[in-house]
């Protein structure tokens, strides 16, 4: 059975070979041996690099499995720029967050439309608040912005809440660092990012929300668009 799949992270195995972290439609994130995929005339040489859309074929009854057959579906989906760092993000939040073997349809379609997105320079910001909120729902990770988390009440929009995690947003006496006013909260449960403020605490509470299930790492795809700035402002 061939699946539909894209390459989220490969390293060197061996001497000729790759391991190989897949995200497949129809079986999730596997992991998998390619056999001589380094060498000069392997024809997987360029084909095994992310965002390329694959079918793939590989079998094996172990956690790692053998890449039998590969090829390109369509075009690479091309990302440059801070484009390509928030696909390399969306890579890691996929390796990091969701269960191997587990099949996650409906998260690898929209893994694809962010990254089709992120290609047709939409806004970037948006994109990857979308996908954010949208993993943390599918995840069971999701909270109510309409209510507090302590007392019931529906939130107040002229009140100031901060954000208890893995349990929701508790009403403040009055505005402190970090804090997110009611109708912000509104705005993040109608997914309505067009203001800067609000667009401003999306990305406040998607690090807070995705840093319990992320383990406190630091992601790759951050440290490189830090330093990939910093280079660029030494030119």
């Amino acid at each position: 059975m061939a699946h539909a799949a894209f390459v989220i992270h490969s390293r060197p195995y061996r001497e000729t070979s790759q391991l190989v972290e897949v995200f497949t439609r129809e079986q999730g994130r596997q992991s998998l041996v390619a056999k001589g995929s380094r060498q000069p005339r392997s024809p997987l040489k360029g084909l095994l690099q992310p965002f390329v859309p694959l079918r793939l074929g590989f079998a094996g009854k172990g956690e790692l499995k053998n890449l039998h057959h590969a090829e390109a579906t369509a075009p690479a989906i091309r990302l440059t720029g801070t484009a390509l760092y928030s696909g390399l993000y969306l890579n890691e939040l996929i390796y990091y967050l969701l269960e191997a073997h587990t099949p996650f349809d409906e998260v690898f379609d929209a893994y694809h439309n962010t990254l089709t997105k992120l290609a047709n320079g939409e806004g970037i910001e948006p994109c990857l608040r979308h996908f954010e909120f949208y993993m943390l729902n599918i995840l069971g990770y999701g909270v109510d912005f309409t209510q507090d988390a302590l007392s019931g009440e529906a939130i107040r929009p002229e009140a100031w809440y901060r954000y208890q995690p893995e349990s929701g947003f508790i009403a403040l006496e009055q505005a402190e660092p970090g804090a997110y006013p009611g109708d912000h909260l509104y705005a993040l449960a109608e997914l309505d990012l067009s203001r800067l403020g609000v667009l401003a605490s999306a990305k406040r509470f998607s690090r807070q929300a995705l840093g319990p299930y992320l383990g406190g790492r630091v992601l790759r795809s951050r440290a490189l668009f830090i330093k990939g700035k910093r280079g660029s402002r030494s030119e």
